[in-house]
């Protein structure tokens, strides 16, 4: 009895198509890109130099383990946190209690107050997640929106609008992002 002989397969181009499969998937597969929150943080501080804040323009928010929120040491909902911040930091009546302003020469817009107020953002290590975004996201909105009203004052469009990049700036330091936020701490649940 002969034996039969089994035909080889040529294999030769396998590693080829399959390198080109994995080409073609690499190139048409969409990854999806993790978000986060744009942020400009300040350059590293070179010496122990302490910052003189005085106290009345800082605006404090603290989020407890359990995801409650403190605004000025009360109890508050983040459903009024944007407006809260907005009050703070524009300061319509001058109050002994809200921020100092400053008049600047800013290019662009001329002599304008310019708040010394800052928010300090601080949050217990038990905050979720989400809390911890929804603030960011009311804070940000907050100076989004006191960005917008100076552009539409100064030059009739949003602030996201301008398309002068010499407005966007000077906007920029009349409203300038001042948030601070602090290393993340065991508050507790209030």
């Amino acid at each position: 009895m002969a034996s039969k002989e089994v035909p080889e397969i040529n294999a030769g181009s396998m590693a080829d198509i399959a390198f080109l499969l994995l080409i073609f998937f690499l190139v048409t597969t969409t990854m999806d890109v993790d978000t986060g929150i744009t942020r400009k943080l300040p350059p590293p501080v070179e010496d122990d130099t302490k910052f003189d804040i005085n106290d009345r323009n800082i605006f404090k928010v603290l989020v407890s383990s359990s995801d409650r929120l403190m605004v000025e040491g009360e109890r508050s909902d983040i459903s009024t946190l944007r407006d809260d911040v907005k009050a703070f930091m524009t300061n319509p009546t001058n109050r002994e209690d809200l921020p100092e302003k400053e008049l600047k020469f800013i290019e662009n817009l001329g002599e304008i107050e310019v708040s010394k107020g800052v928010v300090s953002l601080k949050n217990d290590r038990g905050t979720s997640y989400e809390m911890y975004i929804k603030i960011q996201n009311e804070l940000t909105a907050a100076f989004a929106e006191l960005r917008d009203e100076v552009s539409l004052q100064f030059y009739g469009v949003k602030f996201k609008n301008l398309l002068n990049e010499d407005y966007r700036k000077a906007v920029k330091k009349a409203v300038p992002m001042a948030i601070s936020e602090a290393e993340p701490e065991n508050i507790g649940g209030n």
